[in-house]
């Protein structure tokens, strides 16, 4: 897969209260949090182990390694998490018609059935008002893709939504906890 740049710090930073948090919560407690981020136990661990980090910076680029050294099966183990977390099927919440709703639904269940997995895609920079056509028709191109293919770009998508929810676990004031 190929490997995207990660976003570099323009000035030095001090860490953040919730960076603080993580790298003294206790090991476990760390674990937990990092599992909120990312559904691979063994991703959980190696990013635990290896705190304290000194800025979200390198925070963010030690989640990026990780995320590529994931195997096989800790992709599929991150994957199957993201089917368990209560939320509506991505693009749902967003403004568009029952139709385009409609679509979506039967476009997930399409990706699940050939893929057996949900269909992730990072939203980051997406308006409200357009993730359900970005969805939409992001899912609809990705059924096209052999699964292997299929894989590598689930796997940058998770990497990307991985950062986006870390770098949120920081910077909010409930953090990790010893």
């Amino acid at each position: 897969m190929a490997r995207s740049p990660i976003p570099s710090p323009s000035a030095p930073q001090s860490p953040l209260p919730g960076l603080s948090r993580l790298n003294d919560a206790a090991p476990g407690a760390a674990e937990e949090a990092l599992l909120a981020c990312c559904g691979s136990r063994r991703w959980a661990i190696r990013m635990a182990a290896h705190r304290p980090y000194p800025d979200v910076g390198a925070l963010l680029a030690a989640a990026s390694e990780a995320s590529y050294d994931m195997s096989h099966r800790d992709l599929t183990e991150a994957l199957a998490d993201e089917s368990c977390m209560p939320q509506p099927l991505l693009g749902m919440r967003a403004p568009g018609s029952n139709a385009a709703r409609t679509a979506l639904r039967a476009a997930h269940a399409a990706y699940e059935a050939r893929f057996g997995h949900v269909f992730v895609v990072s939203l980051e920079d997406c308006p409200p008002d357009e993730m359900l056509d970005t969805v939409l028709v992001s899912i609809r191109a990705r059924l096209g893709n052999d699964p292997d293919e299929e894989r590598s770009t689930s796997a940058e998508e998770l990497r990307r939504i991985t950062l986006s929810r870390l770098t949120h676990l920081v910077s909010s004031h409930a953090s990790a906890s010893s």
